[in-house]
């Protein structure tokens, strides 16, 4: 079982191109859980027709027992689903409450009863303390790609969630694994790119052109990977799963 996250500044795209990237990687034949570890619970969105799936979070506050199936939905393609969410507005910690969801979801088995070849852990990036490194931490990811667009706040946000992966190497976390850059057409978005992945001796393992048939597809409550098969921007999907499946030894065919 390969585990990944992915990390990046929120509104940057992340969520998309997480989900997009599961339903390349599902069409290769790999089994492929996504867990959404942002409190907006919508990373899997579109993974199943926009329908709102329970969070383990809000299982877990109505206090009664609850089986795996409660908080898990098999969306297209057979991508596995399940958001964490977060604590009452206002009230709570949302870090705590991305730990308390995944150990959640060990004990209740999740990955033993549905064998997923891959893990995609998308994770809010604005802040990289307690339970948002969770993902990062030993025992969960085994390498961080993080998403950045050339505008300078979320070039912020992607140093910072950089430096976090290699301050915790040395306790045998996750690796960087690249950046993905999912353009905005701002002016010299790609060298901006590069030069922050020279900073970290990384690279920058793809570029997602802007692209009208995310919107479009959102609207259909699809994934591009869905809505659109043959478009470019799901070839530029398909080739950054393939980029990662690369980089983490994954096997063509199940």
């Amino acid at each position: 079982m390969i585990k990944l996250a992915f990390y990046g500044k929120g509104g940057i795209g992340k969520s998309t191109a997480a989900s997009n990237v599961s339903v390349a990687l599902a069409q290769k034949g790999l089994k492929v859980m996504q867990i959404g570890c942002d409190p907006k619970a919508d990373s899997t969105t579109f993974l199943h027709g926009g329908e709102r799936i329970p969070t383990v979070l809000d299982l877990v506050r109505k206090g009664e027992s609850f089986d795996l199936e409660d908080m898990v939905r098999v969306g297209y393609n057979g991508v596995v689903c399940v958001e964490a969410g977060g604590p009452v507005p206002g009230l709570g910690c949302a870090g705590r409450g991305i730990i308390a969801a995944l150990e959640e979801l060990e004990k209740k088995g999740a990955y033993e009863k549905y064998q997923p070849d891959v893990v995609i852990y998308d994770v809010l990036g604005d802040v990289v303390c307690g339970g948002f490194s969770m993902p990062m931490r030993k025992g969960y990811a085994d390498k961080v790609f993080i998403i950045t667009s050339g505008e300078s706040m979320s070039v912020y946000a992607a140093a910072n969630i950089a430096m976090a992966v290699e301050n915790f190497k040395s306790r045998g976390y996750a690796s960087l694994g690249g950046f993905i850059l999912n353009k905005r057409n701002v002016k010299n978005e790609e060298e901006k790119a590069a030069e922050l992945a020279a900073d970290f001796h990384s690279s920058v393992i793809a570029e997602i052109d802007r692209s009208d048939l995310v919107s479009e597809a959102e609207d259909m409550r699809k994934t591009v990977m869905e809505a659109f098969p043959d478009s470019t921007a799901a070839e530029q999907y398909r080739a950054l799963a393939d980029k990662i499946a690369e980089l983490c030894g994954m096997g063509e065919e199940k």
